[in-house]
């Protein structure tokens, strides 16, 4: 009986360990660097795994939709990778700030200009500021193309379809939150006049008056405490000279 149950003990925590020390599975994916507002601007970082013990990944490709085209695409400067930038025309011009734009980027490719790229066991982020983002959809959907420098490409191009389980290769998808009435972090009408009231001392509405008056109020209501203060010390101490003279 005793051989048994250590049989099992042994079995479970053998399940155990082998649990905790499988990998976890890992794929591209992408988030915005605080919020990615529809209509506004955004910093978002592609995170991508090295998923490979004996090869380090060496190219990232990154296409962007084509149902929301983005205007404005910068990449920021990694050290041992090379970026490209491609542009397409558009079959229907953007508006931004006024002017109508006809192309945007389709597709943003980083290549390791060193032998090292992505090493087994780490992963790196691939930083992009975009904008405007589009105001009528919830999310955006980026494939990406992983590449080995054994040669092998895994393609992270499968859309994740609702209330199906996640596919094996899922493309990247940036949620959008709510607009909001600043797009690109200017100050508002209701800052702006704020601002002006500290430098003046008129409130935020223009009328200098109330903030005249309030402090006015203040400043007396200060003197009277302490009057009424004072008040009641000189009467403590008058009774106390009466109460001695009357000893006497």
């Amino acid at each position: 009986m005793k051989a048994s149950r250590l049989a099992a003990v042994t079995a479970v925590a053998g399940t155990a360990v082998l649990a905790v020390s499988s990998p976890a599975f890992a794929h591209v994916s992408v988030q915005p660097e605080g919020t990615a507002a529809k209509g506004g601007y955004a910093v978002i970082d592609f995170k991508v795994p090295n998923e490979r013990d004996n090869a380090s990944t060496t190219k990232v490709e990154v296409t962007f939709p084509a149902d929301h085209p983005i205007a404005s695409v910068m990449p920021q400067p990694m050290a041992g990778w090379k970026i490209d930038v491609t542009k397409s025309k558009l079959a229907k011009p953007l508006e931004m700030h006024g002017e109508k734009i006809g192309e945007a980027v389709t597709k943003v490719t980083w290549t390791a200009s060193d032998a090292k790229g992505i090493e087994p066991g780490y992963f790196q982020k691939f930083p992009l500021s975009v904008g405007a983002l589009p105001e009528n959809t919830d999310e955006l959907v980026f494939k990406a193309l992983q590449t080995y420098s054994n040669k092998e490409v895994v393609r992270w191009i499968e859309v994740q379809q609702k209330g199906q389980e996640e596919p094996e290769n899922p493309a990247p998808v940036l949620t959008l939150s709510a607009a909001t009435d600043d797009h690109h972090g200017s100050t508002t009408a209701e800052d702006t006049a704020a601002e002006t009231a500290a430098k003046t001392g008129t409130t935020a509405s223009g009328d200098a008056g109330s903030s005249g008056g309030d402090t006015t109020a203040r400043v007396l209501g200060i003197v009277g405490i302490v009057v009424g203060a004072a008040g009641v010390a000189y009467g403590v101490l008058a009774g106390r000279r009466r109460s001695t003279g009357s000893e006497a």
